[in-house]
């Protein structure tokens, strides 16, 4: 499991990108990527999403990590992996998308919030629990969850900020998704690159802090 997650170890952060269209889409990723923030989460929110991911791939090949998120469907999950997807993520976990996702060969990451629902993640064989919304507990939420729970892959998303970076790493986050903080979506409405870009220079030095 560890050598399935190196990519995700090393690039710490995903950002999460939601645009209303495919144009839009591309713009906002190249913003992040030129912000120094290397992953990138296409959700399925965006129109034509697989079509987003291969031109990705294509243009940025093995040095941005890109993956579909809000996946939530079988179809969507094998159009990913269709697409190059490196990685799929679902909000939820539910047992026969995730053992769809599993078979896709990707990196696996589904999402939970209870004990219990990290459990049932785990149980399928998910390479990463998502935990969302991470907002509702914070760091301290988990950090209380690595005591049961103290060698299971966790990527909190939701309420992720460049200020508190750190201590959900310090809290014992394998990665972290960073969704309107990062790809913000007035930012990307507006087709505002340098704000994105900026955004993602602040994540990308937080980042870079963290690892001392």
């Amino acid at each position: 499991m560890t050598d399935r997650l190196d990519r995700a170890r090393r690039t710490g952060i995903l950002a999460v990108l939601r645009a209303s269209s495919p144009e839009l889409a591309l713009e906002a990723s190249e913003a992040i990527i030129r912000g120094g923030v290397t992953g990138i989460e296409v959700t399925f929110s965006t129109p034509d999403a697989p079509a987003v991911i291969r031109e990705l791939i294509a243009r940025h090949g093995d040095t941005a990590y890109i993956g579909a998120g809000t996946v939530t469907t079988a179809v969507q999950a094998s159009a990913a992996a269709e697409a190059g997807a490196e990685f799929l993520v679902s909000p939820g976990t539910l047992p026969h998308l995730t053992r769809t996702m599993l078979d896709t060969g990707r990196v696996v990451m589904t999402g939970a919030m209870t004990p219990t629902e990290v459990m049932s993640a785990l149980e399928l064989g998910v390479d990463v629990v998502k935990i969302f919304p991470a907002s509702l507990g914070g760091p301290s939420y988990l950090g209380a969850l690595r005591g049961p729970f103290p060698d299971a892959p966790l990527m909190p998303t939701g309420g992720v900020s460049p200020d508190n970076l750190a201590a959900w790493f310090a809290a014992g986050a394998v990665a972290v998704g960073a969704g309107g903080d990062l790809a913000n979506g007035a930012s990307i409405a507006a087709s505002d690159w340098a704000d994105i870009e900026q955004r993602a220079a602040r994540f990308a030095a937080a980042l870079a802090a963290s690892n001392g």
